[in-house]
This record gives C-alpha cells, sequence and structure tokens, in this order.
C-alpha cells in the first residue's frame, strides 16, 4: 500500500529555464517542506557530531576504566562498523518506510545509545550503547539526504546541499573542541549527558513536525542480501580499521582475512543486487553507478572524506602525545576551522547554484592539498597557530569541495533512485572514513615503531610517524585535485556560465559512454 502521507515529490527537470539560476516564484519551498528540512538538519547534527567525540576521549577512558588503548580504540571502530554495516540498507529502508517513521526510529536509537553511554558502569556497556547510537546515526543522513533531493527543485539545491555539508562536516570537526572542553570540566560521562536532553528535543519535537515526503513501496526485503551487505561492507570497514590495530599489535585476526570475507561477499551481493534491480526488488540499486558524474562525484567524495577524517584523528593524537596540549588545548585545534567551515557552507551553495561545481571544486580540492602539504612540515615544535592554520586552510577547501560533489553527483541520478544514492553516498563516506583512519594511523604507527627500533626518543618516533603519513596524505591528495576537474553540473539542473551541462561533443554528461 502507497503511503498516503506523501504529499509532493519535484520533477526530473529543472523548474526554470535554463541559465535562470536562483529561480522564480515557481522554486519557493514549502513552509512546511522548510520545517521538516530543518528539523532533519538539526537532528543530523547531534548525531553525526558523535562520530568524532571519543578522538580525544579515548585517552582519558583508557585510565578511567583501565583500559589497554588497542581495546579503547574499539569505542571508535565499532561506532564505524556499525555505519558501514547499516548505510547500505538505508535506501531500503527509506522506500519502505517513509520519512517520519524512520525519523522517529533513527533518533530513538540514537537517544536511547546515549542514555546507556551516559549511565554505562564499564567498558563493555559503553561499547553496547555506541554501536546503538550509530544505528540511529547511520539512518539519518541518507535520510536527509533524500528528503532534499525530493523536495528541493535543482535550481536551490546547491544552497540547500551547502547546508547539509555543515552536518557532515562541521560536527566531525567540531566533535573533539565539544569533547576537550566536557573532559576537562565534568568528565567524560557528560559527552554524552549534555548531548541526551538535546537528543530528546529533537525527537520530540521532530515527530510533531516531520511528515512523510515521498511515496513508500511495498516491496518485501531480499533476506539473502541483508547479510551478503553486513559480511560484505562490514567485513571491508573493518578489515581498513583493522590495519591500524594490526600495526599497533592490537589486531588477533591476520590483517587479509577481514578483506577477503568482504571482498567474496561484496561480489555476490553486487551480483545479486543487479540481477533484484531488473524486478525493482534490490536491497541497494547499483544502476545508481550507471551515472559517469555520480562515480567521479563518488570518488572525489571519498579521496576528501578520507583526508578530512585522518587528519581529525592524527593531530589531536600529535597534539597530546608529542606537544603535550590538554583535552581543551586539542579540541580547540579544530574550532576555528569547523566555525568556518559552517559559515562558508551556504556561500559556497549559492555559488554552485549560479556558477557550478567547478569554479569551487578546484580552488576547494587544492587547499585541501594544500593544508596536506603544510602538515608534512610538522615537528616537536610545531606552534599552535601553525595546526590552527592548516585546519582552517583544509576545513574552507572541504567546505568548497563536499557541497558541489554531493549536489552534481546526487543531481545526476534519477528521482527514483535517490534513496540508493544517498545510501551509496553514505556508505562511501563511512568506507573512506575508515580507509583514511587506517591510512594515516597505520603509516604512523609503523614508522613510529621502526623508529624506536633505531633508538630513537618516544615523541621524535611519533613525530616523524606523524610526517611520514601526512606525506603519503599530501601525495594522494594531488589525485583528489585530478579527478575535481571532471565534475560538471547535471543536465538536470540550469548551467551557470562557462559551466556546460554536457561535454563538448555534446554527449550526456552524466552516463557512461
Amino acid at each position: 500500500m502507497t503511503d498516503t502521507r506523501a504529499e509532493k515529490s519535484v520533477p526530473a527537470g529543472p523548474a526554470t529555464p535554463p541559465g535562470t539560476p536562483g529561480g522564480g516564484a515557481a522554486d519557493a519551498l514549502d513552509r512546511r517542506d522548510v520545517v521538516v528540512i530543518a528539523v532533519l538538519l538539526v537532528a543530523s547534527f547531534v548525531v553525526i557530531l558523535n562520530e568524532t567525540v571519543m578522538s580525544v576521549a579515548i585517552p582519558v577512558l583508557q585510565v578511567e576504566l583501565d583500559i589497554a588503548p588497542s581495546v579503547g580504540q574499539w569505542l571508535t571502530t565499532a561506532f564505524l562498523l556499525t555505519m558501514g554495516v547499516v548505510i547500505p540498507l538505508t535506501g531500503y529502508l527509506i522506500q519502505r518506510l517513509g520519512t517520519r517513521p524512520l525519523f522517529g526510529l533513527a533518533m530513538s536509537l540514537f537517544t536511547a545509545g546515549t542514555a546507556i553511554a551516559f549511565v554505562a558502569p564499564g567498558f563493555e556497556v559503553l561499547l553496547v550503547a555506541r554501536i546503538v547510537q550509530a544505528t540511529g546515526t547511520a539512518i539519518m543522513l541518507p535520510l536527509l539526504m533524500t528528503t532534499v533531493m525530493t523536495l528541493v527543485p535543482p535550481s536551490r539545491r546547491g544552497v540547500m546541499m551547502g547546508n547539509i555539508s555543515i552536518v557532515i562536516s562541521v560536527a566531525p570537526a567540531l566533535g573533539p573542541t565539544v569533547s576537550g572542553v566536557i573532559l576537562d570540566h565534568f568528565g567524560w560521562r557528560w559527552i554524552f549527558g549534555l548531548v541526551l536532553p538535546i537528543a530528546v528535543a529533537a525527537l520530540v519535537i521532530g515527530l510533531r513536525m516531520v511528515r512523510s515526503v515521498s511515496p513508500t513501496s511495498p516491496a518485501r526485503i531480499d533476506l539473502v542480501s541483508v547479510p551478503l551487505a553486513v559480511l560484505g561492507f562490514g567485513g571491508l570497514v573493518y578489515g581498513l580499521v583493522g590495519l591500524g590495530h594490526s600495526a599497533e599489535g592490537g589486531s588477533h585476526l591476520p590483517p587479509w582475512l577481514p578483506f577477503l570475507v568482504g571482498g567474496v561477499a561484496l561480489v555476490v551481493f553486487v551480483t545479486r543486487q543487479l540481477a533484484l534491480a531488473r524486478e525493482d526488488r534490490a536491497l541497494l540499486d547499483l544502476r545508481v553507478f550507471s551515472s559517469y558524474q555520480f562515480c567521479v562525484c563518488m570518488v572525489a567524495m571519498l579521496i576528501a572524506m578520507a583526508a578530512m577524517l585522518g587528519t581529525l584523528i592524527l593531530v589531536p593524537y600529535f597534539a597530546q602525545t608529542v606537544l603535550d596540549y590538554g583535552p581543551t588545548q586539542t579540541g580547540l585545534i579544530t574550532l576555528p576551522g569547523g566555525l568556518l567551515m559552517g559559515l562558508a557552507g551556504p556561500i559556497v551553495g549559492r555559488v554552485y547554484d549560479a556558477r557550478g561545481p567547478r569554479v569551487l571544486l578546484v580552488p576547494g580540492t587544492i587547499m585541501v592539498s594544500g593544508a596536506l602539504w603544510m602538515l608534512t612540515l610538522v615537528d616537536q615544535e610545531t606552534s599552535m597557530m601553525w595546526l590552527l592554520a592548516t585546519n582552517m586552510l583544509l576545513c574552507v577547501g572541504l567546505a568548497a569541495t563536499f557541497t558541489p560533489l554531493m549536489t552534481a553527483g546526487l543531481g545526476a541520478v534519477p528521482p527514483p533512485l535517490y534513496a540508493h544514492g544517498s545510501a551509496v553516498l553514505g556508505t562511501f563516506q563511512q568506507v573512506a572514513g575508515a580507509a583514511g583512519t587506517a591510512l594515516f594511523v597505520t603509516v604512523m604507527t609503523v614508522v613510529a615503531a621502526r623508529e624506536r627500533d633505531a633508538g630513537v626518543a618516544e615523541a621524535a618516533a611519533i613525530t616523524e610517524g606523524v610526517h611520514t603519513a601526512f606525506l603519503v596524505g599530501a601525495f594522494v591528495s594531488l589525485l583528489l585535485v585530478a579527478v575535481a576537474t571532471l565534475v560538471r553540473r547535471p543536465p538536470a539542473e540550469p548551467a551557470g556560465p562557462g559551466d556546460p551541462a554536457v561535454d563538448p561533443h555534446g554527449a550526456d554528461a552524466t552516463r557512461v559512454p
């Protein structure tokens, strides 16, 4: 049965004549639609903030809960792993349940996890709480993306995606700051205790104001696809995160085993989804990859997210272990950059609507690369001002990168596949986060261990490891700059000056040749 609460959907074509950025009265959003998007934005910010709060808290928890470093890291690892497993299922859930019921489920899970974490008597219960939190978090961002793509006309999506970029980039950037201040003044439990009333308020207000905005489908879930998705995406994320644990000697599994299990499961999963898509029964519809522009944007998003989360993990670690900063000082390193990112988001969105993605992506990715090259110069005498400057440059670059990639990528997907495109985007972001963390931590750990074996002092060994990790990240960032030049505005959106929606030969730029 179709959900009778669905009230509107946006046509696939442009709402205004091509070349008319900004649109007119026909593009105005209904007040109820604005309320739905606003509530989802606030809720998503709250839940995603928790993705990085542990980066500063783990050293404190290791002491207070008497756990080894490799054990404490599971508070972040389990969160990432759960996100990687749940996000691929959200495309089906959005189509099956609708916006309002799924919002209620996501926020209820997140609120329950936060409450359990606040009263957790020890590590085991805290770990379970983080998993429950992550389950709700995994649902929120794809739900927000799909709702925006459904309600917002193409000519206004840039501004709205600029607001979403605040959620996916500013929230993780502010996580260490919030965590550091709370740890120094209240204790680790209040990382969750102060968020709990906000989560409860978001849940209550959301259930009153959020409505379902797209038709639901009665399709049954393919029971074979679910365990394949869990093994495939879970194995890949576990393998990436486990690389860092293996380098630290904290993993009991051969590092290749999760990749083998995940790789085999993913091959079977992909094969099955392609077959089920012909009957519109796919758990994750992979026809979104028939869009060339979507593929290009996902590759760029993968690199950008890896750079962001890898940096957000390594810079606080370097500040605490080498420069001997406290939690609050460490957290404040990311604050100015996070604020700049928040201020830049809506501006970037307006520029995208007027001029398209390339005018933002090229300078944005160059700034990201420049920040990583600056971080290769860190040493034991590095000042906080240098770390602040590099973080600010990185955040402004990411602000100019995420919005065009999300808007152009999802805009190239046919409207019936928005939910699946959002799920793929969320999955790529999570895999990228795990990959970036694994890459930076593993390189740092291996190099630092080699230096220690050669008789180098601990601080100098870690510094050399951090330097090498950022050097690898800086070289990878050059690929991001190259990929960014390939992104074009989707044909369904009005083209801005110098931003053709089709290639010079007249072929549809959103389709694989």
